[in-house]
């Protein structure tokens, strides 16, 4: 059974940092695309960045040098570091991870919120 468990989040000033972490089990992990997706009070889930084996990248136009995706392939862990916050990254932050096992299959965390105090 696949589980992926964020946490990490919580309250944070404008302008500091957050580190979210996404534990993975029941999945073999390196095999795996990992991404994570944020979705705003009122707004769509949008992808963040994502990591494969062939590297990771940050998506989101917003974020690009504040936030970065890293993995651990040994621990089974997804890592996004939240630097430069702003209100606009109020949040809650998932996890998903997509690998194929004869299909292709999709899982999500139950999200962490990030909330960011102007």
């Amino acid at each position: 059974q696949v589980q992926l468990v964020e946490s990490g989040g919580g309250l944070v000033q404008a302008g500091g940092s957050l580190r979210l972490s996404c534990a993975a089990s029941g999945v073999t992990f390196s095999n795996a695309v990992m991404s994570c997706y944020r979705q705003p009070p009122g707004r769509e889930r949008a992808v963040v960045g994502t990591s494969t084996s062939a590297g990771t990248r940050i998506t989101a136009d917003s974020v690009k040098g504040r936030f970065t995706i890293s993995r651990d392939n040994v621990k089974n862990m997804l890592y996004l570091q939240m630097n430069g916050l702003r209100s606009e990254d109020t949040a809650v932050y998932y996890c998903n991870a997509l690998f194929r096992d004869g299909e292709w299959r999709s899982y999500w965390g139950q999200g962490t919120q990030v909330t960011v105090s102007s």
